[in-house]
């Protein structure tokens, strides 16, 4: 094979990129390429727009420095590929794959139209630890169940590393890369192994200190991993398994390919319940307390905190995510694709197997998915998990004199200590928009209602 144009998307690294070294190897040329598509620039949101933007220079200045240098296109990917093979007499174009409808139907397309001008299109896999259908059951599914699937994805041996070959890299002038502000955090491969290293020295603890966002103590690489900056091998190499920390954090790992695996096996569970009965639950779906949500003014200062991180940063903590999620759709009873939709937008790790998985999971409605009777409450949420209030004073200035836990409840302060710390409930902060226990006895009856009314078997 002469010449090869390689398909960058959300695996913007060299290293152990699986596509760019099945190029480099087999073709004594190779063009990097990214094509800039509006539908997924403009559904991004402003933080993973940014984000992806400077991933996207990062990999070009690697790309200069072996030598060559990026394509930039801009438009439908079928059309500009096929459009730049035919310039440049190129013989294939490869990509590493993805599991979302979206990305599917683009790349099924896409392969289409460049067969027809007589390209050849190859494939493979970087973006997980393991590719999917490569971890089923003995029937040849994704167990819909996690703790198999994870005995089944621990014993699977990890690839070898993915070495590039000697192709020169070329590169043609062709878009600018646009404009963009600082993004969310680093961009690029050396920024993300900055961080892995960073939190070598906390991970050894992961398992007692995961779940504190008031400690900061994650390894803020679920951006890089989004967008394929660092290869999830790389990480699962780096931390290994000998302490229970780096067990428990690679565990997370397995559940990140266990969505896409299932993802991979049923696009449909972005906008689809796995649990059937579900899809009839009788959902209140309230603007005004969505609207509340969204904006962080629920009086209930822990979802409140987190919502206003999000709004603000583009981020939020796992165990903040669970209970805001929580919140809405068993508290107030919203419909969870309302959610997962608020929630794609805006995080800038946003990543749809992961982000609805995770919503499905805490809606009741998905594989493996907790028990529908299991509802989060926020206050004791909030003192197990921020013990002292650190974290949601730092995300809600006026309540920044409450002291210790009380934060958590305000609402259960007197009016000597409410006026000590110059709150005012439903002036300068709200009370809460629903009462935790009511509320929760109206989504159980909700569920139990839907589950009835299903039919057997």
């Amino acid at each position: 094979m002469n010449r090869a144009i390689v398909w960058f998307r959300r695996d913007l690294s060299l290293e152990d990129n699986q596509g760019w070294s099945l190029a480099t190897t087999t073709a004594a040329e190779v063009i990097p390429t990214v094509v800039l598509d509006d539908r997924l620039l403009d559904a991004a949101g402003p933080f993973r727009r940014t984000q992806y933007l400077a991933s996207v220079g990062a990999l070009a200045q690697s790309i200069t420095e072996c030598g060559g240098a990026l394509t930039v296109l801009s438009g439908d990917p079928a059309i500009a590929l096929a459009d730049l093979a035919r310039e440049l007499s190129a013989d294939a174009v490869m990509w590493n794959g993805d599991v979302t409808r979206f990305a599917r139907d683009r790349d099924s397309v896409t392969a289409r139209r460049l067969r027809a001008g007589g390209v050849v299109v190859d494939t493979a896999w970087s973006t997980l630890v393991h590719p999917p259908r490569s971890v089923l059951t003995a029937a040849g599914t994704v167990s819909r169940v996690f703790t198999p699937y994870y005995r089944r994805w621990s014993d699977r041996p990890l690839a070898g590393h993915a070495e590039p070959g000697s192709a020169t890299v070329l590169g043609v002038e062709r878009d600018a890369l646009p404009a963009h502000p600082d993004p969310p955090q680093a961009a690029g491969e050396r920024a993300a192994l900055t961080r892995l290293e960073q939190f070598q020295d906390h991970v050894d603890d992961y398992e007692h200190t995961r779940d504190r966002p008031d400690l900061n103590l994650t390894a803020r690489i679920s951006a890089d991993l989004r967008f394929g900056v660092i290869s999830p091998r790389v990480v699962v190499r780096a931390i290994g398994d000998s302490t229970p920390g780096r067990r428990a954090f690679v565990r997370q790992l397995a559940w990140r390919d266990w969505y896409a695996h299932l993802f991979a096996a049923n696009p449909d569970l972005v906008d689809h319940c796995q649990q059937p009965a579900y899809e009839h639950i009788a959902w209140q779906d309230d603007p005004e307390e969505f609207a509340a949500w969204t904006a962080g003014v629920t009086g209930y200062p822990i979802v409140d905190a987190a919502m206003r991180e999000l709004a603000a940063t583009g981020w939020m903590h796992n165990r903040l995510r669970l209970i805001t999620a929580s919140f809405l759709v068993k508290d107030l009873l919203v419909d969870w694709r309302w959610g997962e939709q608020h929630f794609r937008r805006l995080l800038v790790d946003g990543d749809v197997p992961q982000n609805a998985g995770n919503w499905q999971w805490c809606a009741g409605t998905g594989p493996d998915a907790a028990p529908y009777f299991r509802v989060m409450n926020p206050i004791a949420q909030a003192r197990r998990w921020d013990p002292d209030g650190a974290y949601v004073r730092r995300w809600l200035p006026e309540l920044g004199l409450i002291p210790g836990a009380a934060v958590h409840a305000p609402w259960e302060l007197g009016p000597l200590e409410l006026a000590a710390a110059g709150v005012v409930l439903g002036d300068t902060y709200p009370g809460p928009i629903v009462d935790h226990a009511v509320a929760r006895d109206r989504a159980l009856a909700a569920y139990g209602a839907a589950r009835a009314a299903a039919p057997s078997g």
